[in-house]
């Protein structure tokens, strides 16, 4: 129960405050779109929701932790979207941001979103990555050269 409660105050401080909290004070006073910009925004809100759960999901349960580095699994987790990409709670950032960018199309959002991005990829390779490969060597070179760090590549047929 104390892990689920980490995660959740996590999630309600840190993405929350980035990929709603903010994105909703930078749009007040603005009305959202409709038509098709609501129903594609809608999907990129519920791309971010499902792959933010999953990875959230894959720490707790896998590393019994949290994605807050003072409280970061001791294990690599390779598992559910990370076998994909290597930054999917990144990634389910900016899919929600994404999602307000069509919603209420601001320059606002635009430089804000521009921001946070610039930002997390200093972040990544400036922090992450060096600690990562601090903490795990081998195993996390081996990791980052098969699993891209943002864009998942198309997974192979087998031959039957």
């Amino acid at each position: 129960m104390k892990l689920v409660l980490k995660n959740v105050l996590f999630t309600l401080v840190f993405p929350g405050t980035v990929g709603v909290y903010l994105p909703l004070f930078l749009t007040r006073g603005h009305a959202p779109g409709g038509g098709m910009a609501f129903v594609v925004s809608l999907g990129f809100f519920a791309v971010a929701l499902a792959m933010y759960l999953w990875s959230v999901w894959n720490f707790a349960s896998r590393g019994r932790a949290t994605p807050l580095p003072l409280d970061a699994p001791l294990t690599l987790i390779v598992q559910g979207p990370y076998r994909y990409t290597r930054n999917p709670m990144y990634l389910a950032i900016f899919a929600a941001l994404l999602g307000w960018i069509l919603l209420y199309q601001t320059t606002g959002l635009l430089v804000y979103s521009l921001a946070v991005a610039t930002l997390v990829y200093l972040f990544v390779i400036g922090y992450e990555e060096p600690h990562l490969r601090a903490e795990f060597g081998a195993e996390y070179d081996a990791y980052k050269a098969s699993v891209p760090r943002w864009v998942p590549r198309p997974r192979r047929l087998t031959d039957a």
